[in-house]
């Protein structure tokens, strides 16, 4: 009888359960009713999505909801990553990758803190998640992999936008090689690291990431009026293209971050932005003197020991037999978490700790209010909040202003310590001493070039004679160098005038490769310096030949740049490694350092492999070089027995502006990109604001769509859409018009 009354009551409980999350979901789904009611989406005849709400709030709402539409699958895997839940997703390999995310996002403090954000925050965020799910309701067959319920707090781990956060700059087999054998921490002995992990081609360099940037003033224009290049480089398919508008002056178009509820890079009617990765410092590492005492751990700090802070932290995984989890004991000191040791192998080694920006509500509040800015005051007004810690902004607006604005997080120092290697944390003085003022940023207002640019170069050439200059500022404001895309920029804008959006496109778009401008000659040489009898001198004439009459420039009918650019990636593997022992760029090394020898044999070493891969090395770069979409997949599969699309331009390695990083896979020998252009756009700031813009394939990750490749042709020939930015331009371009749900 008791048996039966626990059954009973156990029955009971349940059905009361599942009632209570009926009623919830009656009640969310009313209110998530009521939201779309309030919105209206319209696909063009490119599948873009054009969202109107009544308030901010709707808009936010239904973006949400049309991403999730095109490519849900991106939308979930952002967060996933973002909140460190990718090992309850993908498996065990992703524990580390998890446990560097924890260090820092931890969603009880997520959620105080957004029980912490203005009224008109917390309204963006909570219309956030109800878009996701409310798609998730209209869409049962979609599952989830991770997350089946959106909340809004979670908008908080996800604020900025680019491609690799500041916490990603974590090296993982570090991070693993300190936390994965608690026993020789809690025994206070070096651990070292292990190697880093091998590219998967490693003939191929990394591609260098980051985007262009463009502004030209009205001064250098035809029609008298700023226009504005957007060209952010970053893995294909990374953010859907959308335009978001409401009744409380929102109207912002451009490329959002999937599931983000701002507009990353775009314009609206009157200013336009544009981000560039940028080479500020803002990130720093500390050696910490750690002693046991007893059962924890302490660190010196000037004249004092101060106790470091132990955590644990869970990591949930994914096996073959259901979840299983793994617990780590975190360690920190006042500067941030120990995220590795000193590699050393004295008794006494050193950990070393972060610190970097984690200001999750002013970064999603500076990300929004940009979108809403509408000239240079109130834009760079959002600057204050000094919440974007690893970007550059190129900006112009319809008053005709154009402006550069460095990374606008960048702690103030004391410039006698090298903060680009870890500093000593034991002394006070390595500190952070709060940050620069907006003012004592590197920036420019319409300087009397009347142009400006970045290339995630420095930024001491970014507008000719008006550039900024080096010695005005601190060494810590900028650790990046001059590059061949930065040489190539100032060759396509200086002294040109009468810039269209036209010429705009094309100047984004030049062929020049000046990679080869000293390299090339110092081939050259070497070939007409060796004596007549040699072989290699004999074998090579044909390939000379071809060298000496090329111009430099990418096509995809050009044989000279397939040799140019598989002796480029050749000689480069030969030398990288020396040349930055010199301290000398590569391509400097190349031509003044390298035996003619040397430089002769990886021509034939290049011309082999052309061979070997293509049946002669006299291949066209467009039989080569290749753009190819057949799957939805995260990870894209290759395959030269299905449809691909000739690219001419390169990888910015070689200075091509318009970037294409591209290389073969297992069971291929063309080569296929994954990394480079990813959204282009050209934008004209007068009475009304006009624009063209290209999306890498297209809007839909859905294969069976007709927007999931219809814009391949234009993406890989520069050939830019017109953008339908006003109702009047949507005429007779409208494919659908819906309520989110319907």
């Amino acid at each position: 009888m008791i048996c039966c009354r626990r059954c009973l009551n156990l029955v009971l409980s349940l059905t009361l359960l599942s009632s209570t999350l009926h009623a919830a979901e009656i009640g969310d789904s009313a209110r998530w009713k009521r939201e779309a009611a309030n919105v209206s989406i319209t696909r063009d005849d490119w599948g873009i999505a054009h969202i109107h709400g009544k308030t901010d709030a709707d808009a936010v709402f239904g973006m949400e909801y049309a991403q999730a539409e095109d490519d849900f699958n991106r939308v979930e895997t952002n967060y996933i990553n973002a909140l460190g839940r990718l090992a309850e997703a993908e498996g065990e390999s992703r524990i580390y990758q998890d446990l560097r995310m924890k260090l820092f996002i931890d969603p009880v403090a997520l959620k105080k803190q957004y029980a912490a954000s203005p009224a008109w925050l917390r309204t963006l965020m909570d219309a956030f998640a109800d878009g996701l799910n409310f798609y998730l309701y209209k869409h049962p067959e979609v599952k989830p992999r991770v997350i089946q319920h959106f909340e809004p707090w979670m908008a908080l781990s996800f604020t900025e936008g680019s491609i690799g956060g500041d916490i990603e700059r974590i090296d993982l087999a570090q991070l693993e090689a300190f936390y994965s054998h608690p026993a020789a921490i809690h025994a206070s002995k070096p651990i070292t690291s292990r190697d880093e992990v091998a590219y998967v081609h490693d003939s191929d360099p990394p591609e260098p990431t980051g985007s262009n940037g463009m502004a030209i003033a009205p001064s250098n224009t035809a029609d008298h009026h700023a226009l504005l290049l957007i060209n952010p480089h970053t893995s294909f398919f990374f953010r859907s293209e959308l335009q978001m508008a409401s009744d409380e002056n929102l109207n912002a178009y451009g490329a959002v971050t999937w599931g983000q509820f701002f507009i990353y890079q775009g314009f609206n009617e009157r200013a336009g932005w544009m981000h560039t990765s940028s080479g500020v410092d803002a990130v720093d590492e500390y050696l910490e003197t750690v002693e046991k005492k007893g059962d924890h751990f302490t660190y010196k700090y000037g004249n004092q020991q101060r106790s470091v802070t132990a955590e644990q932290i869970t990591v949930p995984y994914k096996t073959d037999h259901g979840m299983a989890e793994k617990k780590f004991i975190i360690y920190r000191t006042h500067h941030g978490p120990i995220i590795h040791e000193e590699p050393c192998r004295e008794e006494n080694a050193r950990w070393i700790s972060i610190r970097l920006m984690h200001e999750p509500i002013k970064a999603l509040t500076q990300s929004y209010l940009r979108t809403k800015a509408t000239d240079y005051k109130s834009f760079r007004q959002t600057l204050e909040l000094k919440a974007n810690s690893s970007n550059n902004t190129i900006f112009a607006d319809a008053d005709g202003d154009i402006a550069y604005f460095h990374g606008n997080f960048i702690p103030r120092r004391d410039t006698t310590f090298d903060f680009t290697k870890p500093v000593d944390g034991s002394n006070p003085a390595t500190d952070w001493k709060g940050l620069l003022t907006i003012d004592e940023l590197p920036q420019l207002l319409n300087p009397a070039s009347g142009w400006l640019y970045n290339s995630n170069n420095w930024p001491w050439s970014g507008a000719g004679i008006s550039s900024l200059r080096k010695q005005d500022f601190p060494p810590y404001v900028e650790t990046g160098t001059e590059t061949a895309r930065g040489l190539h920029a100032i060759r396509v804008l200086q002294n040109k005038k009468d810039f269209t959006l036209d010429t705009l496109i094309a100047a984004a778009y030049d062929s020049y490769l000046p990679w080869f401008d000293k390299t090339i000659p110092a081939l050259l040489k070497a070939w007409n310096e060796a004596p007549h009898s040699s072989l290699l001198r004999a074998r090579l004439t044909e390939q000379i030949a071809a060298l000496r009459t090329w111009d430099h420039r990418w096509a995809v009918d050009s044989i000279p740049t397939s040799l140019a650019v598989f002796w480029g990636e050749d000689i480069r593997r030969l030398t990288t490694a020396d040349a930055k022992k010199t301290g000398i760029p590569v391509e400097e090394y190349i031509a003044t350092q390298v035996p003619s020898g040397q430089l002769l044999q990886s021509l034939a070493s290049a011309s082999d492999r052309l061979t070997s891969d293509f049946g002669t090395w006299k291949t066209p770069w467009g039989d080569i070089n290749r753009f190819q979409r057949i799957t939805g997949d995260l990870v894209q599969p290759f395959n030269d027995a299905q449809p691909s699309i000739p690219v001419g331009f390169t990888s910015s390695l070689w200075g091509s502006l318009a970037s294409f990083g591209a290389r073969p896979y297992p069971g291929t020998k063309k080569w296929y990109g994954t990394v480079g252009n990813s959204f282009v756009a050209v934008v004209e700031f007068g009475d009304k604001v006009r624009a063209k813009a290209v999306t890498a394939g297209g809007e839909s990750g859905d294969p069976s769509s007709p927007h999931f490749n219809d814009q391949a042709k234009r993406y890989t020939t520069g050939d830019l859409r017109d953008v339908y930015f006003y109702p009047s331009d949507l005429k007779g371009h409208i494919e659908r018009q819906y309520n989110p749900g319907n």
